[in-house]
């Protein structure tokens, strides 16, 4: 698709909640395709256990892409801290330096998903730009897949680096790479 006119709007901690249906819509279309390959209990597990726990956290931030009223990609994230489950494994990791560096206090990129048939459009990268705009933190973390994918793809361009290879979150057998990007060099903030 060629010149696909989108939105990308911050949602409004009010409005989130609402948005949940559509929200799981996105991840369970993004993630069905290889390498994932997300199934129904992946899925239930993201929409009533993951994202209904994140909402809470502090620095909670969603923000959609719709195309003609239809929300077909998301991303968001909020404040990671050491005490929180991703923060602490991803801690373990890393070599002590690097975790005092990073950790505590920086701004968790959770999720980026857009539905498939919306890909390669722009929407993704629009939507990663929108998520860290105007973040009080000084640094981002997030997980990706060590696969070919296009996320990790967008990541590289955006500046991301690998501050850990070889990741296995326990309970899963996928391998992720685990990627920072200082916001105060990008002016992103």
């Amino acid at each position: 698709m060629n010149e696909l006119a989108f939105d990308v709007v911050h949602v409004p901690a009010g409005e989130v909640t609402a948005l949940a249906g559509d929200v799981a819509a996105v991840y369970r279309a993004a993630f069905a395709e290889p390498p994932y390959r997300y199934g129904q209990t992946q899925v239930r597990e993201f929409q009533q256990e993951v994202f209904a726990r994140h909402v809470g956290r502090e620095g909670f931030r969603l923000v959609v892409a719709r195309v003609a009223g239809r929300v077909v990609g998301f991303a968001y994230g909020y404040t990671g801290q050491r005490g929180q489950w991703w923060t602490d494994v991803v801690a373990h990791a890393m070599p002590e330096a690097v975790a005092r560096q990073w950790l505590g206090g920086h701004f968790e990129f959770v999720e980026l998903a857009v539905a498939p048939e919306f890909q390669r459009c722009g929407i993704g990268t629009a939507l990663h730009d929108a998520l860290l705009q105007g973040l009080p933190h000084p640094r981002a973390l997030l997980s990706a897949l060590d696969a070919p994918t296009p996320a990790l793809r967008l990541y590289g361009r955006k500046g991301w680096r690998v501050l850990v290879r070889g990741l296995k979150f326990p309970g899963s057998d996928s391998t992720y790479l685990i990627l920072g990007l200082d916001l105060t060099q990008r002016g992103i903030r």
